[in-house]
């Protein structure tokens, strides 16, 4: 329906600024729970009624124009403000509620996440969650997600940071591959072997670290690097366990996608005594873009996934 007057434009222009922070009316859309043709109509309407263009749209992109971008600057501390009024009435409510949005690796959601959510749904009836799984490193504030759990040993400086707990990166192989192809007691040696890299750009170079014993000379650690080969590199630790499980080489996993496999004697650990280093993250951790007040239901589901993960992954 056209605007009249009267007709209140705020909507419109909130939904301008999704749109520059999702940088696509898709996105956008996504996020105001609208369909795409509902928030081009809003920007229509909007254009129509301050009388100059506010978007620039080509078919791979939109951005703003000078008019659009100034009307966002002086807009986005008011409805920033709105958000987090609304937030704080909302948690005045007994039991938390509401949606909350969380991203996730897709084997680490799949195994350790996903499961967790039952319990914490029945827990709060209040609270709705969508899971989105996937790979990618998502921008949280311009996708609209509250919560990101990720694997890694930095968390930003620009976000809060829960850590859920520690895990390691671990040298596997099945008990039939080491019988058949001996077992490596050097990082040298896997230049020999058949090894199942992550997929990632460039050769595939593993890194490894053993401490100093006591004892010994120098307080620096060794340090090697071996450029490895094998029939199969993905991007995916559960395609690569299953590889390892099927005696096809040896794989540096995460810990979370190895455990069981390792307690019920599937794989077994090689170089134990070498660190891999900078593959996965040394801790799983809950992400949150800054904020200066997080929602109850955004605490309540990482105190859960806390609780739920306290122990890690080890076997």
């Amino acid at each position: 329906m056209s605007t009249t007057p009267n007709t209140p434009l705020w909507p419109h222009v909130h939904a301008l600024g999704v749109i520059a922070q999702c940088g696509s009316f898709t996105l956008a859309a996504q996020r105001l729970g609208l369909s795409k043709a509902a928030v081009s109509q809003r920007i229509a309407e909007l254009e129509r009624a301050v009388g100059v263009p506010l978007l620039q749209r080509t078919t791979r992109s939109v951005r703003l124009t000078e008019a659009g971008k100034q009307l966002v600057d002086e807009t986005a501390a008011s409805f920033a403000q709105i958000e987090q009024s609304l937030l704080g009435v909302r948690d005045l409510a007994s039991q938390p509620q509401g949606l909350v949005r969380v991203t996730a690796p897709v084997a680490l959601g799949r195994q350790h996440v996903a499961p967790q959510l039952e319990g914490f749904l029945r827990a709060w009836p209040g609270i709705r969650v969508e899971l989105d799984l996937s790979d990618r490193l998502v921008n949280l504030a311009h996708e609209g997600f509250d919560l990101a759990v990720r694997h890694t040993s930095a968390p930003p400086d620009s976000h809060v940071a829960w850590k859920l707990c520690p895990s390691r990166t671990l040298l596997l192989a099945s008990p039939a591959y080491l019988r058949r192809r001996g077992t490596p007691g050097h990082p040298d040696e896997l230049a020999g072997h058949d090894c199942l890299p992550y997929l990632r750009s460039g050769p595939s170079v593993w890194a490894f670290e053993k401490l100093p014993t006591k004892g010994s000379r120098g307080g620096e650690p060794q340090r090697v690097g071996v450029t490895v080969t094998g029939s199969l590199r993905a991007n995916n630790s559960e395609v690569l366990r299953d590889a390892v499980l099927a005696g096809l080489g040896l794989a540096l996993l995460p810990d979370f996608s190895a455990a069981a496999a390792l307690k019920s004697g599937r794989l077994r650990e090689v170089l134990s005594d070498w660190r891999p280093v900078g593959f996965f993250g040394d801790a799983v951790y809950a992400l949150r873009p800054f904020s200066p007040q997080v929602p109850r239901a955004v605490r309540s589901l990482v105190e859960h996934l806390r609780a739920a993960l306290a122990q890690g992954f080890d076997a």
